[in-house]
């Protein structure tokens, strides 16, 4: 606690960025304690009970009736996945939840620009996908499946070592992303959101060159509306706490599939 006081004396401001914020909080909680991965239980069961939920969201994607309706709901389900979150104030899920919030994840979705990405999509050779959480990375990989129906090449990108509930590659290969994605890259540090300063120079180049980055969670919209995008990103979260819905000016709980800038 002394630790984080002291740590906290230094770097909060009104102009702190929340993600920078967090990623020092926990590195210094890892150090201090010892403990490389203080979420590794709550990521295997969010893995489990994600992979649980799969054939439901695969039957309710089945049931479209074209193309694009299919890839909006497999959309609608990745972001569903984003609700799985540890420790934000007043914000809380049991995973037996899930069933329902996938049934009316339509209904819940406060900013819809689904069909303006379904449209980059179509376009894009080269897509970039950022995960967020482990349990949500295998609703994603719903998502990858029909990003790539589409022609596009996809690289599925996570965190280098645990942060938080971050996936990490044991999470990507646990849910089978392997198997679906063209290629799965670290951004090459533990960083919450997009840090660009600590990324590798692989994560870089890829990003740089992308057609279409599509982002998941609160991690990156806390970072990349921070820096100054030249690329389209397709933005998909879930709005957990109330500084991120004000943000987007849409309640608190709420879907959101927005494109930046």
């Amino acid at each position: 606690m002394k630790a984080l006081f002291e740590f906290l004396t230094k770097e909060f401001n009104p102009n702190a960025v929340p993600a920078y914020l967090g990623t020092e909080r926990d590195r210094l909680i890892r150090r201090i304690t010892g403990n490389p991965d203080p979420y590794a239980a709550k990521k295997r069961l969010s893995n489990e009970k994600a992979l649980e939920m799969l054939p439901l969201a695969e039957k309710i994607i089945a049931s479209s009736l074209t193309g694009e309706e299919r890839f909006r709901k497999a959309l609608l389900c990745s972001i569903v996945g984003n609700v799985m979150e540890f420790d934000i104030p007043l914000h809380s899920f049991e995973f037996d939840d899930l069933e329902k919030l996938i049934q009316q994840s339509e209904r819940e979705l406060a900013v819809d620009e689904i069909a303006k990405i379904f449209d980059l999509v179509k376009k894009s050779k080269n897509i970039l996908y950022l995960t967020d959480n482990s349990g949500e990375i295998a609703f994603d990989k719903l998502f990858v499946r029909e990003l790539k129906k589409h022609g596009a090449n996809v690289i599925v990108v996570v965190k280098a070592s645990p942060i938080l509930n971050d996936a990490t590659l044991e999470d990507a290969k646990f849910v089978g992303m392997d198997k679906v994605a063209d290629a799965i890259i670290t951004t090459g540090t533990d960083a919450v959101g997009l840090n660009l300063e600590e990324s590798s120079a692989e994560f870089l180049k890829l990003y740089n060159s992308a057609d279409l980055i599509i982002a998941k969670g609160m991690g990156y919209a806390e970072t990349l509306t921070e820096n100054k995008l030249t690329r389209p990103h397709a933005l998909l979260l879930r709005t957990k706490c109330n500084t991120v819905a004000h943000f987007f000016g849409v309640p608190k709980e709420k879907n959101v599939a927005k494109i930046l800038p």
